[in-house]
C-alpha cells in the first residue's frame, strides 16, 4: 500500500508539472496582464516614480513569470536563479523608492493571475485533461511558493534600504578619512565610526586599495555583488586619487579577500586585513597602498600584502632600497648599457629559477654555458655568490628595489 501511495504521489507531481507546462507559451501574455493590472490599480505611484520604472516592471514581470513557469513545470535547475531574481527585484525596488507594500502586492497579484491562467487552461483543454485534484495541488503550490518569494524579497528589500539609509556620504567619508589618519585607536571615536558605518562591535575589518588611473570606479563597484554574496560590507571613499574601501563582516584570509576582486580588476589593487579592527585600519590602508604601488603601472591585478611582503618592506624604506641597488647591483649597472642590461636580465632569470642555469637558459633562449659564463661575471663584479643564501637574498632584494626596466 505504501509503494502504491508513493507511485500515486509521483503521478500527481508529474501531472502537476505537465499542467503548468501547458501554459508556458503564455508567459508573456500572463506577465502583461499582471503589469496592466498593477498600473491601473496603483497608477499615481507608478506615474510619480517615472516611465523608467514602468518599463522595468514590465520587463521584470515577464522574466519572473517565465522563470516561475519553468520551475513549476519541473525545471529544477532554475530554482537557484529564481531566488537570485527575487533578491535582485527586492534590491532594485528599494533603490527605485517603490514602497515595500506595493512590491508585495505585485507578487500576490502575480500569483493569483498565474493561478487563474491555469484554471482557464483547464476549461479549454480536452486531452490530457487537468483534473480538479491537480488544480487543488497547483493552488497549494502557488500560495506556498508565494510565502517563500515574499520572504526573500522582504529580506533583500530591507537590506538594501538599510544600506541606502546608511549612506550619508559626507559623514561616512569624513569618518573614513579620520580612520586612515589613525583616529580608530580612540575608542570613543571608534564607537562613533561603528555607528556611522553600521559595523558590529568586534566585526573583522580589512582594507582594499585601488590605484585607478582613469574613470574605472564603476568597474570596481561591480565587485559589490560578490562581496554581498560573501556577507562582506564595503564602505568606499577616495583620497588623493586613491580609491579605497573599508571591508567588514566574515572576512576570509587575505588571499581569499583578494579573490573577491580578482575578476577583471580595473587597476593595481591590494588588500590587507586589520587584526586590531578599526584601531589598525590606518596601518592596513598604508600596507595595502604600498603593496598596490609595488605592481607595475600597467598591471591590472589584485595582490594581498602578505604575498608582497619583501616588496612592501622595500617600498616602505626608499633610502634602504636605493642603498641596495647601489651597493649590490652598482657594479653591473656601471657596465656599458647593453652588457649591464644583459647581466641584470640573466640575474633575474637565475633568481626566478632558484639559480638553475638550465631553466634560466630556456627562459632567455640561449645556451646553458652562456648563462654559466654570465653568472661568473655577475659573481665576480658584485662579489656575491648566488649559492650563498644571504648573498642570494641581497641580490633578490636589490632586483626588487630596482624595479622593472
Amino acid at each position: 500500500m505504501a509503494a502504491q501511495g508513493a507511485t500515486t504521489g509521483q503521478h500527481t507531481d508529474d501531472e502537476l508539472e505537465r499542467a503548468w507546462g501547458l501554459i508556458r507559451d503564455q508567459a508573456d501574455k500572463i506577465a502583461d496582464t499582471i503589469t496592466l493590472a498593477l498600473f491601473e490599480r496603483d497608477f499615481e505611484i507608478y506615474e510619480r516614480i517615472g516611465p523608467e520604472l514602468r518599463a522595468d516592471v514590465r520587463a521584470a514581470n515577464r522574466q519572473h513569470v517565465c522563470r516561475a513557469l519553468e520551475v513549476l513545470s519541473g525545471d529544477t535547475g532554475k530554482r537557484h536563479s529564481a531566488a537570485e531574481l527575487w533578491r535582485d527585484a527586492g534590491r532594485r525596488r528599494a533603490r527605485q523608492g517603490v514602497p515595500l507594500e506595493l512590491v508585495l502586492n505585485a507578487y500576490t497579484m502575480g500569483s493569483r493571475v498565474l493561478w487563474e491562467a491555469l484554471v482557464a487552461q483547464a476549461r479549454v483543454v480536452r486531452k490530457p485533461a487537468i483534473s480538479d485534484g491537480v488544480l487543488r495541488r497547483a493552488a497549494e503550490r502557488v500560495w506556498a511558493d508565494l510565502d517563500v518569494v515574499t520572504a526573500v524579497v522582504i529580506d533583500s528589500y530591507r537590506r538594501e534600504s538599510a544600506r541606502m539609509q546608511r549612506q550619508d556620504l559626507q559623514r561616512q567619508q569624513s569618518v573614513l578619512d579620520a580612520l586612515i589618519e589613525g583616529r580608530g585607536a580612540d575608542e570613543e571615536f571608534a564607537e562613533e565610526a561603528r555607528q556611522v558605518l553600521a559595523l558590529e562591535t568586534g566585526e573583522a575589518v580589512g582594507c582594499v586599495v585601488a590605484l585607478l588611473d582613469g574613470p574605472n570606479l564603476p568597474l570596481l563597484l561591480q565587485a559589490e555583488d560578490r562581496l554581498d554574496k560573501a556577507g562582506v560590507h564595503a564602505r568606499w571613499h577616495v583620497r588623493s586619487g586613491v580609491y579605497y574601501g573599508l571591508l567588514a563582516g566574515p572576512l576570509p584570509d587575505e588571499p581569499g579577500l583578494a579573490a573577491l576582486f580578482a575578476d577583471d580588476p580595473p587597476a593595481r589593487m591590494a588588500v590587507a586585513l586589520s587584526p586590531d579592527g578599526l584601531a589598525g585600519f590606518a596601518t592596513a590602508y598604508q600596507l595595502a597602498s604600498r603593496a598596490a604601488e609595488t605592481l607595475a603601472r600597467d598591471e591590472r591585478r589584485v595582490v594581498s600584502v602578505t604575498e608582497r611582503l619583501p616588496e612592501v618592506l622595500i617600498a616602505g624604506s626608499p633610502l634602504v632600497a636605493q642603498l641596495l641597488v647601489t651597493t649590490v647591483l652598482g657594479p653591473l649597472l656601471a657596465m656599458p648599457e647593453a652588457q649591464g642590461r644583459t647581466l641584470v636580465d640573466t640575474l633575474v632569470a637565475l633568481l626566478r629559477h632558484d639559480g638553475s642555469p638550465t631553466h634560466a637558459a630556456e627562459e632567455l633562449y640561449c645556451h646553458r654555458n652562456t648563462v654559466i659564463y654570465r653568472l661568473r661575471q655577475i659573481e665576480e663584479l658584485t662579489g656575491r655568490v648566488l649559492a650563498d643564501p644571504r648573498d642570494k637574498m641581497l641580490l633578490g632584494l636589490a632586483v626588487m628595489a630596482r624595479g622593472p626596466g
